[in-house]
């Protein structure tokens, strides 16, 4: 099995990568981007990919769930929740008060707004495409004065010495990974399942009818949230989180229903929860 994840070798979705690869005996391809990854899977180049949904301190990975709403039908069948740490890299012998400009992906640079503030208000975040990429630009030059954030495995990989450890704003923060293929997973009885939808235009409680129906069927929703149409402003989509298996019959009864009241519903797919990473047994290697 070929499992796309977004490279080069260091990021955070590799780590995650390798994790699903152990249990799946996969072969990791490194991709650019986030669409790479899912047209990756979509034109057969891999089986699966994994990409970044949610993350306990910034909330929504915008570039999947909209790739999940807009730009495929590729299912979610799996999802690995992973602690996660950052620190600060440069160039070995660097002093942290030489620093005047620091790279990282903007999920990285986010998560460590408390410390880039305190300890380096000086320095000019830039974006890089990911947190490993930009380990890898500030390494391959010999300015002293720019640092990334990255993983230590980043650090291992291109020779960079660590400044500044666990340096992200919550020692708790953790990244919620889903794995896309072209089919979602059987029940296991410890499942979760994915979807959007959006509500009939100028009707009143449109979005209350929908929702009912959860709660008229006694099911757990887990997570709610909106995002924009990119269509008409003030339109929106609304994204939802739900226990159990979409082939339960209570819940593809209520689903059923939900599709009635909605002006449309995707299911993105049911999957195993991952239990580990939920409550936290699962360690960060790197």
């Amino acid at each position: 099995m070929r499992l796309a994840y977004l490279g080069p070798p260091g990021t955070f979705t590799e780590e995650a990568a390798l994790r699903y690869a152990e249990r799946e005996q996969a072969e990791l391809i490194p991709f650019s981007s986030m669409p790479a990854l899912v047209s990756a899977v979509e034109t057969g180049l891999a089986d699966r990919a994994i990409l970044p949904i949610e993350n306990s301190l910034e909330g929504t990975v915008s570039t999947t769930v909209d790739l999940l709403i807009h730009e495929t039908d590729l299912k979610i069948c799996a999802e690995l929740i992973l602690p996660v740490r950052h620190f600060l890299l440069a160039h070995p012998g660097t002093r942290l008060d030489e620093i005047r400009v620091v790279l990282s992906h903007p999920q990285a640079l986010a998560q460590c707004r408390r410390f880039l503030e305190r300890c380096l208000p000086q320095a000019e975040q830039v974006a890089a495409l990911s947190t490993a990429a930009a380990v890898a630009e500030v390494m391959r030059g010999e300015d002293r004065s720019r640092a990334a954030i990255g993983t230590l495995r980043a650090a291992e990989l291109y020779g960079a010495a660590v400044l500044a450890r666990d340096i992200q704003d919550q020692k708790s923060n953790a990244t919620r990974f889903v794995v896309l293929a072209h089919e979602d997973a059987e029940p296991t009885g410890v499942d979760r399942t994915s979807l959007c939808f959006t509500v009939k235009r100028n009707v009143p409680g449109a979005l209350v009818e929908v929702l009912n129906e959860l709660a008229v069927a006694q099911i757990q929703m887990t997570k709610v949230e909106s995002r924009p149409m990119k269509s008409v402003l003030g339109e929106y989509v609304f994204l939802v989180d739900i226990e159990g298996h979409r082939k339960d019959p209570q819940i593809a009864a209520a689903l059923q229903r939900m599709a009635e009241k909605a002006a449309d519903l995707k299911i993105f797919g049911s999957y195993p929860r991952d239990e580990d990473g939920l409550n936290g047994s699962r360690e960060q290697r790197w």
